[in-house]
């Protein structure tokens, strides 16, 4: 509310700096909100977002914004209106990758992100494949991983993402063979605990689908020690036990054990 007061009063360079921190903090809200499954409130921090960076004329916060959109009906399982929104306002601003600004670029990066993760979801391997090359060429662009309004995109970034969009088309063995690369063996410090640790859940069920139980089970424990919180609300972990389960349900229960949550009934 201090927030809105002062960005109402403001003029110039002030009120766009002002306007920008409101839309970046109603975008943290949405994402927050979603994570939660609270749709509707997530939609409406989203429009309060949207609002302020037209006001401000900020294209790049604008695009990013389309990009927790995308995410939002991704969690409804909105498929295609999930690749349509980051598509279309990836075309919005995409740079020209001989001049473009490296903000256009990070947030063309990450819409195609977007668009990839939502096609995979489809089984649309074909589109997958497209969205994620041009997110590779934009990371290549930047050279380096940075962060804007709170968004991280760079070759961490693209090729991470790339691991869990293969997962997710049930290409295991690509998924491995993008993970054994020897940029992926030691992640940046810089990168986020919650994508650093997300990336190895995957990486962890590509491992249980190629059979090496062993491998998928010292992941797991590795994720789960690093952010025992966190883990404690995720998905994956219980599939991954579900499917060590089948090979040694003690094996899992001992896991399950040493990190503190039950991964098996």
């Amino acid at each position: 509310m201090e927030g809105q007061v002062r960005y109402a009063s403001a003029t110039g360079s002030e009120r766009e700096q002002l306007g920008s921190i409101l839309a970046s903090t109603y975008r943290v809200a949405a994402s927050c909100s979603n994570g939660f499954g609270q749709r509707d409130l997530a939609l409406s921090a989203l429009t309060s977002a949207k609002h302020l960076a037209r006001e401000v004329d900020d294209p790049v916060m604008t695009a990013l914004l389309e990009s927790t959109l995308s995410w939002i009906y991704l969690r409804g399982a909105k498929l295609p209106r999930a690749v349509t929104v980051a598509e279309r306002a990836a075309l919005a601003i995409e740079p020209s990758f001989s001049n473009g600004s490296r903000p256009q670029l990070l947030a063309y990066g990450r819409l195609m992100i977007s668009a990839a993760v939502a096609a995979s979801r489809r089984e649309d391997e074909s589109a997958a494949d497209d969205y994620i090359s041009q997110a590779h060429a934009a990371a290549a662009r930047l050279g380096r991983d940075e962060k804007l309004y709170g968004t991280s995109f760079g070759p961490t970034a693209a090729r991470t993402e790339a691991v869990g969009i293969h997962v997710a088309l049930r290409n295991y063995g690509r998924a491995l063979k993008l993970a054994s690369h020897p940029d992926m063996k030691k992640l940046p410090k810089s990168m986020s605990k919650v994508a650093r640790n997300r990336y190895k859940l995957d990486v962890a069920l590509a491992q249980c689908a190629a059979g090496l139980y062993d491998q998928a089970g010292d992941t797991l424990i590795e994720v789960a020690l690093d952010a025992p919180e966190w883990v404690k609300h995720q998905a994956l972990p219980g599939v991954i036990g579900k499917r060590l389960a089948k090979v040694s349900t003690a094996r899992v229960r001992n896991i399950s054990e040493l990190i503190g949550m039950p991964l098996i009934a």
